[in-house]
């Protein structure tokens, strides 16, 4: 059992605090039996089973500790310094509480939270009351980013702080375009809906809250589901069947789209791309809820809901600079996403290069699929992506194509033997990824029939939203040489997850990690392209490197030793025949402005809470979007704009166009003239 002094500081700080403001006696909240045992039950499969298995010691404890007093307050505003001076002699006791069952600690933390939120909360709503009382002329400003930001010294630096928070939200709201009744009863609703929500809150919140701080200490994607929410999720937290089909994550008081299921309601909508953020949700034409302050698991048990069914999502658009507040509705119908929805595509591209005319065959896969009961039933005519692939590859040699160029842009992955089969039409023979676990064994996965099907020249495009099955691809043609990598550098999902049930609760657990052939691993780092082309999302944002504990990088002994590799000779040639054209192409210029742009508004972490200077930026700000968007758009031939956006209405500038021809793909037609280009030196090499 835990020593004197450790017991002496969990009576200390559970005497009373300040008074309570809610009928709910937080005290009450206690960890039951059946929690302590699968807290045990954690701590064991963690020690003998996660794939690093470091240690559970005072190191392992203080991560626990900033994990959990970020997790609660990750913006520093709701803790003041006396509250973490009482926490901090726990600093190195959370290995020892864990390893006794001791959950105590953990609870008493969050009840402070608790606290602590109610008399935000409440402060915020007396500010509201009197919200005529702001002034908008007075130059102050807000810290916007406050995740290092020191902690308030007392409960009227508090007060300030939100007194600043409060005057911000009322004043991006009125530069959206709202009315100060409408903003009044708008965040008066958001305050009171969260007290509400606070008055709900159950020994089991508090137990997820604090044994996942503990379990992504490990990594990004070891995390405890508590026995509803087990129920409620798939291995990725997907909304793919009966949902939106976006994977989400909390991102401080709000939901950020990580990814977007392909074929999914949310993808084939065109209206919502990764960074988005969700503040709203509504029932077909029920009243909108506001989410801000929500729990995700809360935020996606709203937006599941029975096949056929419309559901309205209030989004802040990525491309908002930091204070832009301005959110437009996006109505989605929810749907399973249907397996043939999701099978490879192919086109055919018609490019003039150097006076001669040329046809590519794009062949697009949005995901490693694998009928599994189709296959498992003997169906001789069961679908995946490898059979539907050796299918278009055998029309495009029948029509004569000089070369194929694999789309593997927006591909999350899926079936991990689809990958290696999928690398076998297009190799002789060999290993295609290995495998390494917990205990040091490295599998290798392997092509084991001899002859590749395609032989001809090849490219593959891809983007930072393709992820682990198609990195494994990616990765497995960069390092045999059999393809030209294109794009941008790959999401690095590297690791292999696995459900281990509990006695309460399930455990998502990191037991192994993905190799490519070359022994180079494909986590965090990714698949880095041969030929770089501008992201259309901000990689620090988005990605395996942008999530907090993401296990590093690292390198195992090869499979193989390739022969020489046929494309370094003659890439500083291809890189500066692409930087040519890619100064001059509208897309690309548009795409690499943009995202300067975003990276430079980011950076600004105070704003300003004068109307007049704030709107003055704002219009500013717009009117450098609206320079940016009509410049590609003069470089086309189209009518410039007039406007960016309006408050809810479709957005001026949709995230993206309906689906173009090839040709019309600024990104796919660029991939074929640098396989072109390949080929053209090439052959003149090979001619002298």
């Amino acid at each position: 059992m835990l020593g004197g002094a450790a017991l002496a500081l969990v009576m200390g700080l559970s005497l009373p605090l300040q008074a309570k403001t809610t009928d709910l006696d937080w005290a009450s909240l206690k960890p039951d039996r059946n929690q302590v045992i699968a807290s045990l039950n954690v701590v064991e499969l963690l020690r003998r089973h996660h794939y690093n298995k470091p240690p559970l010691d005072d190191a392992r404890s203080a991560k626990i500790y900033d994990s959990y007093i970020k997790l609660l307050d990750p913006a520093r505003s709701y803790f003041t310094a006396d509250d973490i001076a009482e926490f901090e002699p726990w600093r190195l006791q959370f290995d020892d509480f864990l390893k006794e069952g001791q959950l105590e600690p953990g609870f008493t933390i969050y009840q402070r939270h608790l606290e602590r939120l109610i008399q935000r909360i409440e402060y915020a709503l007396s500010l509201l009351e009197n919200i005529d009382s702001l002034d908008f002329t007075i130059d102050e400003e807000l810290e916007i980013d406050r995740e290092t930001a020191s902690w308030a010294r007392d409960r009227a630096e508090l007060d300030d702080l939100w007194r600043k928070r409060v005057k911000d939200e009322v004043l991006r709201l009125k530069i959206a375009g709202k009315e100060p009744a409408a903003i009044q009863e708008l965040l008066t609703k958001r305050y009171r809906n969260q007290l509400t929500r606070l008055n709900q809150t159950r020994s089991e919140d508090i137990f997820q809250a604090y044994i996942n701080a503990f379990a992504q200490t490990y990594d990004p994607h070891t995390s405890y589901l508590s026995p509803d929410n087990a129920e409620n999720f798939d291995i990725n937290m997907s909304l793919s069947l009966e949902g939106i089909g976006a994977v989400l994550q909390s991102d401080n008081e709000m939901v950020k789209i990580v990814r977007l299921v392909p074929a999914g309601p949310a993808e084939k909508s065109k209206q919502l791309v990764p960074a988005d953020r969700i503040v709203g949700v509504a029932q077909g034409n029920d009243e909108m809820v506001d989410v801000i302050g929500w729990r995700l698991d809360e935020v996606v048990k709203l937006i599941r809901g029975p096949k056929g069914s419309k559901v309205r999502l209030e989004i802040i658009p990525a491309s908002n600079a930091p204070n832009d507040q301005t959110s437009r509705i996006v109505t989605l119908t929810r749907e399973a996403v249907k397996l043939e929805e999701q099978a490879a595509k192919k086109s055919v591209l018609n490019l003039e290069h150097e006076g001669r005319s040329y046809k590519l065959g794009v062949i697009e896969i949005p995901a490693f699929y694998l009928d599994f009961k189709a296959y498992r039933a003997g169906d001789p005519n069961y679908k995946s992506t490898t059979r539907d692939v050796k299918k278009l590859l055998t029309e495009l040699k029948q029509e004569k194509v000089d070369g194929v160029v694999i789309d593997l842009r927006n591909n999350g992955g899926g079936s991990l033997q689809e990958a290696t089969e999928l690398t076998g039409l297009f190799i002789e023979q060999g290993p295609t990824v290995l495998v390494r676990n917990s205990d040091g064994r490295v599998d290798v996965l392997a092509d084991e029939n001899p002859g590749a099907y395609y032989t001809g020249p090849m490219a593959v495009l891809v983007n930072r939203l393709s992820a682990s099955a198609s990195e494994i691809f990616a990765g497995a043609m960069q390092d045999y040489h059999r393809a030209l990598i294109i794009g941008v550098q790959t999401f690095g999902k590297g690791t292999v997850q696995s459900i281990q049930p509990l006695n309460h609760g399930e455990l998502k657990l990191t037991l192994a990690k993905f190799y490519r052939v070359s022994g180079q691993s494909t986590q965090h780092q990714g698949v880095v392209p041969d030929i770089s082309y501008p992201s259309e999302v901000d990689t620090d944002e988005i990605g395996e490197s942008a999530l907090p504990e993401a296990m590093p990088w690292d390198r195992i002994h090869p499979a193989i030793r390739p022969e020489s590799d046929p494309f370094k000779p003659f890439l500083a040639d291809l890189k500066a025949r692409h930087d040519a054209r890619a100064a001059q192409n509208p897309d690309f210029v548009f795409t690499r402005e943009r995202l300067q742009l975003s990276q430079e508004l980011m950076k600004e972490t105070r704003v300003s809470l004068n109307e007049a200077k704030r709107r003055s930026q704002q219009a500013a700000i717009e009117a450098r979007q609206l320079k940016l968007e009509n410049a590609r758009r003069l470089a086309r031939g189209e009518e410039p704009l007039k406007k960016i956006k309006t408050e809810d209405e479709e957005p001026a500038i949709p995230h993206t166009a309906d689906k173009p021809k090839p040709e019309e793909d600024a990104y796919l037609a660029e991939t074929g003239h640098i396989l072109l280009d390949y080929l053209t030196l090439e052959s003149r090499v090979a001619r002298h």
